[in-house]
């Protein structure tokens, strides 16, 4: 039986002081159980798929099993679940711990992390008692044993008393100039303890901003004033000298290029210091996808000529990689691709990547699916840290409904990240390619000048909940055996904003708009050419089954093509969510797309999350089909719509 009460409300005292670096380490507190051995059970992105619990508890001590009831009657439903997210017994439940001594080991660990939980939401004067078998933890003896029947039954009890809010605020030292509010530090505003945390943390920054890397703050008060449920709280803050770079050393490469990974940092010597360079410098080394963690720090004290020493420490990758990954859509097929890559070919973060797929599986033919096989490498730093050179060659042999195709193209270029938002880059390519189309055989040698602009500024990119993305590209091309130019316009926007603090709900928005000008419809190979529907498309038409066809009822293509997608991502737990969405777009023969006839498509999807991006299947229909046009899509893949 274990017990704990909180004393958070300060006995008889009408106030009391608190230490903000132990609201730090409550915070932070964990409780972690490292267990190794044999395992008999298989797990992915959390679904067992064999073996039982029993298999994995079999090398445990002494197997001590327990529940757990958490009361919290005081408590609204969103404290009641960050209660729970803070117990370990809670979250480990349906595993035994070793022994009594094991169960008392974790309620002991648990008290803190609760506590930690109530000064998050601003309850100073909360009341946690942890009981196994009905026995408070501070009067059972530290060789407690439970020998009644398992489950052992432990009960948390959590008094959550009132709310604080912020009372007296007060910035001393070099922070004596600053506005408090600027920070979240408002009278009457969040008195929890991460946001007083954050608000320090952000007044530290703001003064090194300045160019000052040793500002920290010296002396914190943080008063708890009982009979006016406030919270008053002292920040001084010493802000330091302004400085430079110092040197920069590296630990622990040991494949990677000591020097290399320095000159990628972009940090040089004598150069003001600032805190948002170092952020960039540390995720331009997780960039280069050698490092398994980038950790930058600033040393204590300056050198002797004035400046920052910066100590940088890395854990290095595995070089080698290889993956296997597949599509499927009702109206495409299947899709299977596999790659082998390098990520240090040479010591300097070179990457190599060898990659095929082939696609159409039960769509077409065996004698029509579709393959592409690519080499690509990549070279950063060659003209500045944020600079990259890249270079490759990719075979295509494809039989869409519109076209059959067979391509070999080569393409070299740069790219350049001008901010953390913003990128560039060119590139020449020459592509040689065999076509047959509604307008005959033809034979291409097109070479090309492709430049694009991306801004991008969302929080995620796998699953983002705010900001948006903007692309931009033109390229020039030039058929060497016919004399026919053209230049190809696109551009690209997707915005994201969520309708909640808790990103449950997401609204996302897609348009894309694109033209060739300078050449007619038969002078553009028809890989070149503007198609829309199918599953990255409008979802519910077939796959470039939206515009011109022929008198067959194949897809043309065409010069211009306008899309639009809208959904609304809705998380239903942390791991699953269903998605509605409306898709729209069209296709015309001219330079500039013809709204008359916009295809419609509508549905929705179901989303399961995992680390490396959310797993996709949706399912749509036409809303203005033509009798050409498939009932119903359903595709599947890694990765939201867009």
């Amino acid at each position: 039986m274990l017990a704990y009460e909180g004393q958070m409300s300060g006995g008889t005292a009408p106030r009391r002081v608190f230490s903000l670096a132990l609201l730090l380490a409550l915070l932070c507190s964990t409780a972690l159980v490292a267990e190794t051995g044999k395992a008999a059970a298989f797990e992915i992105f959390g679904i067992k798929l064999w073996g039982s619990s029993e298999d994995e508890d079999a090398d445990i001590v002494d197997p001590l099993r327990y529940s757990v009831t958490i009361e919290a009657p005081d408590a609204d439903k969103d404290l009641v679940k960050k209660l729970e997210n803070a117990s370990t017994l809670k979250a480990d439940e349906e595993r035994p711990v070793s022994g009594s001594l094991g169960l008392l080991a974790k309620a002991r660990g648990d008290r803190d992390q609760l506590i930690a939980a109530l000064y998050a939401d601003a309850r100073y004067e909360g009341v946690v008692t942890i009981t196994i078998e009905g026995k408070p933890l501070d009067d059972l003896p530290p060789d407690a044993e439970f020998k009644g029947p398992q489950p052992i039954p432990v009960v948390i009890d959590v008094a959550t008393g009132p709310k604080f809010t912020l009372g007296d605020i007060r910035l001393e030292g070099d922070a004596a100039g600053l506005a408090s509010a600027d920070f979240g530090l408002i009278a009457g505003g969040d008195a929890g303890s991460g946001a007083v945390l954050k608000a320090e943390a952000s007044i530290v920054r703001a003064l090194k901003e300045e160019g000052r890397p040793l500002a920290k703050v010296t002396d914190r008060e943080i008063v708890a004033d009982h009979p006016t449920a406030t919270l008053d709280v002292t920040l001084t803050v010493a802000a330091g000298p302004v400085a430079g770079y110092g040197d920069t050393t590296i630990e622990g490469t040991e494949k990677v290029d000591r020097d290399f990974t320095e000159y990628m940092t972009g940090l040089k010597r004598g150069r003001q210091y600032s805190p948002e360079e170092i952020d960039d410098a540390r995720d331009r080394l997780l960039g280069l996808e050698v490092f398994n963690s980038v950790t930058l720090k600033e040393a204590d004290s300056l050198d002797a000529d004035g400046n920052i020493p910066i100590g940088v420490e890395v854990s290095e990758r595995k070089p080698r990689y290889f993956g296997l990954g597949g599509t499927f859509s009702n109206t495409e097929g299947l899709g299977l691709e596999g790659y082998w890559g390098h990520r240090n070919l040479f010591g300097r973060a070179e990457k190599l990547r060898i990659e095929g797929k082939i696609s159409g599986i039960g769509s077409n033919e065996l004698t029509e699916l579709n393959y592409n096989a690519g080499i690509m490498f990549e070279k950063p730093g060659v003209v500045g840290p944020a600079s990259k050179f890249f270079a490759g060659v990719k075979t295509v042999l494809e039989h869409p409904d519109a076209y059959d195709h067979f391509s070999v193209k080569g393409n070299t270029g740069l790219s350049y990240e001008l901010d953390k938002q913003q990128t560039v880059s060119a590139e020449v390519a020459l592509d040689y390619s065999r076509i047959e189309d509604s307008f005959g055989k033809h034979t291409y040698l097109i070479a090309s000048v492709p430049l694009q602009y991306v801004y991008d500024n969302r929080d995620n990119r796998l699953n983002p909940t705010k900001g948006f993305r903007v692309l931009g590209y033109v390229e020039p091309s030039y058929d060497i055996l016919s004399g026919a130019a053209f230049v190809k316009l696109r551009g690209e926007g997707s915005a994201y904003q969520s309708l909640d603090s808790a990103s449950k709900f997401v609204f996302a928005e897609r348009v894309a708009i694109g033209s060739i000008v300078g050449a007619g419809l038969q002078d553009v190979p028809a890989d070149r050419r503007f198609y829309a529907g199918g599953g990255g498309s409008v979802r519910g038409y077939a796959y470039q089954g939206i515009g011109p066809k022929d008198i067959d009822g194949e897809p043309i293509g065409g010069l211009s093509f306008l899309e639009t997608s809208v959904e609304m991502r809705i998380a239903i737990t942390d791991t699953i969510g269903v998605v509605p969405f409306v898709d729209a777009g069209t296709v015309s023969t001219k330079e500039f797309p013809d709204f008359s006839d916009m295809k419609v498509g509508a549905g929705v999807g179901l989303r399961y999350i995992t680390p490396f991006g959310p797993l996709r299947i949706d399912a749509a229909v036409p809303l203005n089909r033509d009798p050409d046009d498939p009932r119903f899509g359903i595709y599947a893949g890694i990765g939201q719509a867009f």
